[in-house]
């Protein structure tokens, strides 16, 4: 069975997702660890939808810090994040995905997607990736719960 989340957001139409895209580093994990609360999250959003997590795996830990998430970690090249990131989104497809990110790195990925949510989060987020960003969040468990809740979606992105 696909999974698909769908919203119908006025101004904008309906948005069919099949996809989800989060960067790791600094957007769902801090310092090394990932929040049992992002954690649950994560899995419920994966029953409605694919999830990806992002990385050039700086600290080497990726799929031990992913181990219980029920999404696939996928690593980009060093030293071609920001381009590999891009490229991930138009390979999945840039009209179903919706991608969370918060570093310089993470600027075309959010361009590239359907949505794309910048997270504060407790490094705070780039400007570049602010200003190519459709959503600005204070943090990844606000943009997680906003995605489970259409009506919360709807409410900030209608047109």
């Amino acid at each position: 069975m696909d999974k698909v989340l769908v919203y119908d957001i006025p101004g904008r139409g309906t948005l069919e997702i099949r996809h989800l895209v989060l960067d790791l580093n600094g957007t769902i994990a801090f310092q090394g660890k990932i929040r049992e609360s992002t954690r649950r999250l994560i899995n419920e959003l994966s029953r409605r939808v694919k999830v990806y997590v992002l990385t050039a795996d700086t600290r080497g830990k990726a799929h031990h810090l992913c181990s219980s998430l029920e999404a696939e970690v996928c690593l980009i090249e060093k030293g071609r994040e920001k381009e590999g990131k891009a490229e991930f989104i138009r390979e999945k497809g840039s009209g179903e995905t919706i991608a969370l990110g918060n570093g310089d790195n993470d600027q075309l990925m959010l361009e590239a997607s359907l949505l794309g949510i910048v997270v504060l989060g407790e490094e705070g987020c780039s400007v570049p990736s602010l200003l190519k960003a459709d959503m600005v969040v204070k943090d990844v468990d606000t943009a997680l719960g906003i995605l489970l809740d259409p009506d919360t979606l709807k409410a900030t992105l209608r047109g």
